[in-house]
């Protein structure tokens, strides 16, 4: 079938594709309680412009109004007029806190008494217990034994109650529900619901209220809640205006529903803020209508824009928060000349994860490299390889050698040299200049 925009594909009929999102008989936890606690009657008209700018009168003055600027540098390379809103800017360095502050605002006296609570490891969790302590509301979330030790010290460090139940997200979830039944809780959905969505629909009233003449929004989707949002924003004020959404190749699921397509979700992405292997009930009904195409991205391309950001525009942003870009990075014909605004959505990632990513980026242009070079076991031979390093003023960072576990003769050794150039010429010069030499040498490559 032809590409269609997304609304076009609704208007022909096509069916959602929920139902294949996983294969049959493999209905998790968590996609069963989802299904079970969407509201059926919740529609369109649950979420408009009124409902978003209620929202940022509710919560002015408690959340960051964030910068949006223009990206000179990023423009150049993308061949697009690249705007950039500083979302990882907040308190706790996401946009979640919007959805969540506007949800909070909206209970009655018995529910903040009692309390909320919530399934999540990420971004949601920080932001829904920093504004429930802040007033005086309880928050309990629970999260998956397995999660990282620095997401419950985070999200501890807020105000908020962990509990640790369950090896997955699915059976953290059906914990989360179990005891909102038990304790009387109010459960916070973090994107399947109408006042969380109208709160981070003002990242999208102040991005337009800077630049009313964008010619397109891309927007990151996990369960939808920041696109259903913005696109509500964007639809009432410049009904022109291009709407794009954008999902890790590894977990399509939103790009399944809406394109009536059958794939599977899973694998390890850099983006695991929008790693959602169950999209949103009510979300999945305003992205049908209101947003004209989804994309996706790979992880190199995520790989490169984290990078791009943290040495261009001197910002960390996590892999989700950078997907915007890496769609304009990866689809360049498609937004070529255009007045791209796009949301740095969080800028929660681990230290470690950050530095192999920038590590890869450095191989990948090729001023880092592994070269395997074969040679003969006597004295001198590592030094006469050395003098062609030094000829072509590459840079020797590690070197290793092997001479047991190989398969060369007993006089054999392998040598494995890790090295930086300034460019990928240079590296190549030396790659040249060795294979002259009669050295056997290979290139480590990523995938």
């Amino acid at each position: 079938m032809p590409h269609l925009p997304i609304k076009q594909i609704t208007q022909l009929g096509l069916p959602f594709a929920s139902q294949r999102l996983t294969r049959p008989g493999t209905m998790t936890a968590q996609s069963a309680s989802a299904a079970a606690s969407a509201p059926a009657s919740r529609g369109l008209a649950d979420l408009t412009l009124d409902h978003v700018r209620a929202a940022a009168a509710r919560i002015d003055g408690a959340v960051v109004k964030t910068p949006m600027m223009h990206s000179i540098t990023l423009s150049q390379i993308t061949g697009a007029e690249i705007w950039l809103k500083f979302e990882n800017l907040q308190f706790t360095a996401a946009y979640k806190e919007r959805g969540a502050l506007n949800a909070l605002l909206q209970l009655t006296d018995e529910q903040r008494a009692r309390g909320v609570i919530a399934a999540s490891a990420g971004n949601h969790s920080q932001g829904l217990s920093y504004h429930g302590t802040r007033l005086g509301v309880p928050v309990t979330i629970v999260m998956p034994r397995t999660t990282p030790t620095v997401k419950v010290m985070q999200t501890e460090s807020v105000g908020g109650n962990v509990v640790l139940e369950g090896e997955t997200f699915d059976d953290a979830n059906a914990h989360a529900r179990k005891l909102e039944q038990e304790m009387g809780l109010t459960f916070v959905h973090p994107f399947d619901d109408p006042h969380v969505a109208a709160g981070q629909g003002t990242v999208a009233l102040e991005m337009l209220e800077q630049k009313s003449d964008l010619d397109c929004l891309v927007t990151p989707i996990g369960g939808g809640g920041l696109i259903s949002g913005m696109s509500t924003v964007a639809r009432a004020l410049n009904p022109d205006i291009e709407i794009v959404g954008v999902q890790a190749s590894l977990f399509p699921s939103m790009y399944a529903r809406i394109k009536g397509e059958d794939r599977i979700c899973g694998g390890d992405t850099l983006a695991e803020g929008i790693a959602v292997k169950q999209p949103g009930e009510f979300t999945s009904k305003v992205i049908a209508e209101r947003v004209d195409d989804i994309l996706l991205v790979d992880e190199p391309a995520l790989e490169k824009a984290v990078a791009l950001l943290l040495q261009i525009e001197k910002t960390v942003v996590e892999g989700a928060g950078a997907a915007g870009l890496a769609a304009v990075l990866q689809h360049p014909e498609r937004f070529a000349g255009k007045s791209i605004g796009m949301v740095l959505c969080g800028g929660n990632i681990d230290t470690r994860l950050l530095a192999n990513v920038l590590l890869r980026d450095l191989a990948r242009q090729g001023r880092l490299a592994r070269l395997r070079v074969t040679l003969q076991d006597r004295p001198g031979a590592l030094f006469k390889v050395m003098r062609l390093f030094d000829a072509h003023n590459v840079n020797i960072i590690e070197i290793y050698h092997q001479r047991i576990f190989t398969t060369l003769p007993a006089k054999g050794l392998i040598t494995d040299i890790e090295c930086e150039a300034r460019d990928a010429d240079q590296l190549n010069a030396l790659v040249a200049a060795l294979r002259e030499a009669d050295y056997k040498v290979t290139v480590a490559e990523l995938a």
